[in-house]
């Protein structure tokens, strides 16, 4: 009997024994499937948006920001009234009673979004009540302190806090940083612990983008591109300055626009960025480039003579004219042909290059291609495939039949104005870690080098004859400054059929500024005016009005020009008559010798030799240098003062006589 009790007494403790080291077991000792259990069954996750990185203009600017908010979530389950609650929820987030209700009458829930993203006062309201059930998270919300400054570029989120247009869309990953999931602790009856109605969490940040645009200047370009929308009752409007040197996106602007914290109640159309993803017929802006082209195949050069038909060339069974009818030129050297935008003219050029040539060339200057903008939605463009008809050769030489996007005009125009590499455009400046704070600053890319030196500096001379006394370009021009560019009109393309709309057109001029040393580079179309149609009187105002206010701004002091040109005008021709209009002579074009020399530096601190220059050849040979000039007359110089050779004034100034 004894012996039983023995027995029976140390199987009871084996077995107390087994449990406690069980228990022991359990509790000291790691296991992922019972951690995972315990996870499960007292814990819940929730993810949430990190906070976002900052977008910042080119001097540290906010253009989008995130700024706290709170999203309310409900555990229906232990939501004691849903009904009442599912009332008071739908006045204050102006909801219908029904939706909010769906969303909680199901009393199984335990977490279900009621909605995210809500203001301080708002809130606050709730919270007020007091309700056992409902509850908060505090994330962040996206914020455009601008409203409409730059909002087809910037582009906005979506309800999850993802990017859905623009550089919201194009940097999502690096804006957004890394998701969290938050774990909601719940008691024994696996309901959830709350401090004072709110779960707290610190989000990491995303990284910074700092663009090269200049929120000043964008918002004039903005203001201009309204204003021409609605002095001449367009359709929409664009505009582009870009860096000349290096491509960098100053300013891009589409009109009309819209307020980005309200994107979702904007129309689609005034949403997209035209600059990047719109491609049309340029008209005669596309001239520019096949000069250029036949000035690099050395086919032509600035004084090169084609005779232009007196207006009328056939081609085919088609008839080439001119932009006006009254316009009967006849012989024009090649720098007239671009001053007068002539399309005979041009046409003849196209003819002596050949399909293959200029084609080749056009692709050359970035047309028909993705340039590489770290823009979203970037559109190729069209530069048609070979065999080209000759009919089709003509009309793709004044700028029908080809079409580009305004990014790639601008960049083309930005190939001259800094000697003859195209690089590729580009809006962010800088990204900077919000872990390390380290700055990764984004490198210009050249893509090709499209022109020499010297034959950059002639497209740049050719440009500036545009806006002289006789070129279209006139109202293009800065007082103080030289300002070279291309008129564009072109008739716009029926987009539900074959040929063109009737009496509907696209305005343009592209140029640059100051053009002895370019800075900016800007462009503007502006699609279907009715008050007025022609690039020259259209887009050239408002090019002239940015590119004034753009070299103020910059600090660039103006060249104490005469009041004529510094380039010797084309007189244009015209005939009212019948009778055939008087040749016109050719403009002064210099030599590749005489480049170089004109551009030489001048050394030493005695007064340079401008004797028998013109007032380009002076402005040219002074470039760089601390040395003012004034002139008076016109023609070329015939007298210097202080005399040639003697030392500098004090202030560096020299004033040339000429006659």
């Amino acid at each position: 009997m004894k012996s039983r009790i023995v027995v029976i007494f140390v199987g009871i403790l084996t077995l107390w024994s087994m449990l406690i080291l069980r228990a022991g077991y359990l509790q000291f000792l790691p296991n992922d499937r019972l951690n995972s259990l315990q996870n499960r069954q007292f814990q819940t996750k929730v993810t949430l948006q990190a906070r976002r990185g900052a977008i910042v203009d080119s001097n540290g600017r906010d253009l989008a920001m995130s700024t706290t908010a709170y999203s309310l979530y409900a555990d229906p389950k232990i939501l004691e009234n849903r009904k009442l609650a599912a009332k008071k929820l739908s006045k204050v987030l102006n909801q219908s009673y029904e939706s909010v209700y769906a969303k909680i009458k199901d009393g199984s829930r335990r977490f279900v979004w009621i909605q995210r993203m809500l203001e301080q006062d708002k809130a606050d309201e709730i919270k007020s009540w007091e309700m056992r059930g409902l509850s908060f998270v505090e994330e962040w919300r996206r914020v455009y302190p601008n409203e409409t400054l730059l909002a087809q570029t910037l582009g906005f989120l979506g309800s999850e806090g993802q990017g859905l247009e623009g550089l919201e869309l194009g940097y999502n990953q690096i804006l957004a940083g890394n998701q969290k999931k938050v774990s909601v602790k719940r008691d024994a009856r696996g309901r959830p612990l709350i401090n004072d109605g709110l779960m707290f969490i610190e989000n990491p940040e995303g990284n910074e983008l700092r663009l090269t645009v200049d929120s000043e200047l964008q918002y004039r370009l903005e203001s201009e591109l309204a204003n021409a929308v609605s002095t001449f009752e367009a359709d929409h409007a664009v505009g582009v300055i870009l860096d000349a040197k290096t491509s960098a996106i100053l300013a891009l602007a589409s009109a009309p626009t819209f307020d980005v914290n309200k994107a979702g109640k904007a129309q689609a159309e005034h949403r997209r960025n035209k600059i990047v993803t719109d491609a049309f017929e340029p008209g005669s802006t596309m001239k520019t480039f096949v000069i250029a082209s036949a000035l690099r195949d050395s086919l032509v050069q600035p004084n090169t003579k084609f005779y232009c038909e007196k207006g009328s060339f056939k081609v085919g069974d088609r008839i080439i004219r001119e932009a006006e009818t009254k316009e009967k030129f006849e012989d024009l050297t090649v720098s007239e042909i671009l001053a007068v935008s002539s399309n005979v003219g041009t046409t003849k050029i196209a003819f002596k290059m050949g399909a293959d040539r200029l084609r080749q060339g056009l692709l050359d200057f970035g047309f028909g291609q993705r340039l590489g903008a770290d823009l979203p939605g970037e559109a190729r463009g069209m530069v048609q495939a070979l065999p080209w008809r000759q009919h089709l050769l003509s009309n793709i030489s004044f700028g029908h039949g080809i079409s580009v996007t305004p990014l790639q005009m601008a960049n083309a125009f930005a190939a001259i104005a800094n000697g003859g590499v195209l690089n590729t455009p580009y809006i962010v400046q800088s990204v900077r870690d919000a872990e390390t704070g380290i700055l990764t600053e984004t490198p210009v890319k050249p893509i090709r080098r499209v022109l020499t030196p010297e034959q950059a500096a002639q497209m740049r001379a050719m440009l500036v004859g545009v806006t002289t006394k006789g070129g279209t370009g006139g109202n293009a021009r800065v007082d103080g400054f030289m300002v070279g560019g291309k008129t564009g009109t072109a008739q716009k393309v029926n987009p539900n059929g074959r040929g063109y709309l009737k009496g509907a057109y696209v305005s343009s001029f592209g140029g640059f500024i100051p053009a002895n040393d370019p800075k900016f580079v800007i462009y503007i179309a502006v699609d279907s005016p009715r008050k007025a149609y022609y690039g020259a009187t259209v887009a050239a105002p408002l090019f002239s009005r940015m590119a004034s206010y753009a070299v103020r701004k910059e600090g660039i002091a103006p060249l104490p020009m005469a009041e004529e040109s510094t380039v010797n005008p084309k007189v244009r021709k015209i005939a009212a008559e019948t009778k055939p209009s008087p040749k016109v002579q050719p403009k002064e074009v210099l030599t590749a010798a005489e480049l170089d020399k004109v551009t030489e530096v001048a050394t030493g601190e005695t007064v340079p030799n401008f004797m028998n220059m013109t007032t380009r050849e002076v402005l040219r040979r002074i470039n760089g240098q601390d040395i003012k000039v004034k002139f008076v007359g016109q023609g070329t110089v015939n007298e210097v003062s202080p005399n040639v050779g003697s030392p500098l004034p004090e202030s560096k100034e020299v004033t040339v006589i000429l006659k």
